[in-house]
């Protein structure tokens, strides 16, 4: 037993030098302003993800191609990536402007342009952690290539196997292929892939959009076609930094536009002096939360408790969710959508144009008419920029206002480890991955609070890592099993806190005793096979944990009785 440890032990250590090594890679390649990510200059990034093999990319260090995370890859990259040899990643630099039409992938919100037949520009305006991930994500796909390359490859010369010369044929067709047509190809593709029949016909259409319904066939050519010619022409692949990105990077100059133009909307309806409650949160929830129950209840009474917000959540029900912002829109709410390229839109709540009896919490006893700022999802690092610089006094001329800040509610998604998706956490402390980092804090929200609900609710520490891509079970374990007793993993808590203590207690910019809710619903659990982020998306089981998070940090709130 006491060698199972020591071996678990060592190899989330590895892991963890692992990460370190990729980090300071990357810093050091941005530095550098370009490198090639399959050549000498990308060699250690390579090494550093073979030798953590995160669980996301499945089997990366095996032969045969991951299939499951590359489809978690190309989700989060923009369509048309896999065709280029030039990918440079730049600062929003003016393309909004021209001809070029942005290309935004479906699951990362990130402007790109495909400039032309060879290179993809890819807009960086969210920070440290935007740059990660892709770079991380870029190595896995390069990686994956060279594997195809590896299968289909018969020499130096240049000739390749029948099954690559038979997926060129269909791949490169224009038409929609026949059913006989998508088979032949997809037994051709599971030769080069290293994989089943079986496997790529699950997710082949997972890769289709309806413009390309056999995109997947594609992806995979293209891949190896240019992987091919890197070794056959020596023609490598190059990521570069624009010279404005690099310049750019860590001053807070997309955070700075988006907080203001948060401020002078508050200053501009008369809001700055009230009472103000900060929820991080997605831009239905609070809406939903509030007046959906009134504008809808009719219709859902005597129905299930939480049915009104899976029917409002599916995708189908367009006209029923405008119905609910209309009326929000009517009642105190205001929309901020993002112009400032951090992608984070905002609503702002004046409660002192609710009727209370036409809410959710008609039984509300807050007297000061509080205003609340819902502002979507930050990504990694942007959580800092974005809440440093809101929670900054607002400057007119002269004149300072400091922001009468009561709350900071943080609700997301994370990693969990212990349970399944779903589930509820409540941490008590965030440490951040990779430093010394560690902060405590008194949470308003607590695991009983949400006890009783059908729910099951976990609390203690959560890991706030460098990049959920880059975690594996030695090391998740580690953290799980150890003195550490994390409960799960997410990306921005630390850097969230980080930002209200350093308001709160160092700048005294709001107020020192200001109040912080943490909870986060379980997207998925990296430490059992098959329930990673890779495996798919949450569905209506995060419906319930969304809204019953959302209302519990409303009613405190609101001092609902």
């Amino acid at each position: 037993m006491k060698d199972i440890k020591n071996i678990s032990r060592s190899r989330a250590q590895e892991s963890s030098a692992a990460i370190e090594r990729l980090y300071i890679t990357m810093r050091h390649l941005f530095n550098r302003g370009f490198y090639k990510p399959m050549g000498v200059s990308g060699e250690t990034l390579r090494e550093a993800l073979l030798s953590l093999r995160p669980e996301i990319y499945g089997s990366i260090a095996e032969e045969k191609v991951e299939l499951n995370g590359l489809l978690y890859v190309i989700e989060r990259l923009p369509v048309g990536i896999e065709q280029c040899r030039y990918i440079n990643l730049t600062s929003d630099e003016g393309y909004a402007n021209s001809h070029f039409k942005a290309i935004v992938p479906p699951k990362r919100r990130r402007n790109c342009y495909r400039i032309d037949d060879e290179q993809m520009n890819v807009e960086i305006t969210r920070g440290r952690s935007d740059i990660y991930d892709i770079l991380t994500h870029l190595t896995f796909i390069f990686i994956e290539s060279h594997k195809i390359k590896d299968r289909v490859l018969i020499d130096d010369e240049g000739k390749v196997s029948r099954d690559w010369e038979k997926l060129e044929q269909y791949a490169l067709q224009s038409k929609k292929l026949t059913q006989i047509e998508r088979e032949i190809a997809m037994s051709h593709a599971s030769n080069v892939l290293g994989r089943t029949f079986a496997e790529v016909q699950d997710i082949y259409d997972g890769f289709a959009t309806a413009d390309a319904p056999d995109r997947f066939l594609q992806i995979i050519y293209w891949l190896g076609k240019i992987a091919i010619e890197e070794v056959v022409d020596n023609n490598k692949r190059t990521i570069t930094f624009s010279p404005i990105l690099r310049e750019r990077l860590g001053h807070h100059i997309y955070g700075e536009i988006w907080a203001n133009t948060i401020k002078e909307t508050l200053d501009k309806n008369q809001l700055i002096d009230r009472p103000i409650h900060i929820i991080s949160a997605n831009m239905h929830s609070v809406m939903n939360s509030v007046f959906a129950p009134a504008v809808l209840g009719t219709k859902y009474k005597g129905k299930a408790e939480y049915e009104i917000y899976e029917d409002l959540s599916a995708s189908g029900n367009k006209e029923l969710r405008k119905k609910v912002e209309e009326f929000a829109l009517q009642h105190g709410m205001i929309s901020i959508p993002d112009t400032s390229g951090t992608n984070i839109d905002v609503q702002i709540f004046d409660s002192a144009k609710f009727d209370w009896k036409k809410t959710a919490f008609p039984t509300a006893t807050v007297k000061e008419k509080p205003v609340l700022i819902v502002m979507d999802y930050a990504f990694g690092e942007q959580a800092f920029e974005t809440i440093d610089e809101l929670l900054k006094p607002y400057k007119v001329k002269k004149e300072k206002y400091f922001l009468n800040v009561e709350s900071v509610s943080i609700m997301g998604k994370a990693g969990i480890l212990e349970g399944g998706k779903g589930d509820i956490m409540i941490p008590n402390a965030h440490v951040n991955e990779g430093t010394a980092d560690n902060y405590p804090f008194d949470n308003e929200l607590t695991k009983e609070l949400f006890e009783g609900n059908g729910i099951p609710v976990y609390a203690g520490p959560m890991i706030t890592v460098l990049g959920t891509s880059l975690q594996n079970k030695d090391l998740l374990k580690f953290f799980h099993e150890s003195t550490w007793g994390a409960i799960g993993l997410e990306m921005e808590g630390a850097y969230y806190q980080k930002a209200i203590q350093s308001a709160s207690k160092i700048r005294k910019s709001i107020n020192p005793n200001v109040k912080v809710r943490y909870a986060y619903y379980a997207s998925d659990n990296p430490l059992e096979t098959g329930s990673t982020l890779a495996s798919g998306g949450l569905g209506t089981t995060g419906v319930k944990p969304t809204y019953l998070i959302t209302i519990k940090i409303l009613e405190q709130i609101f001092k609902v009785k």
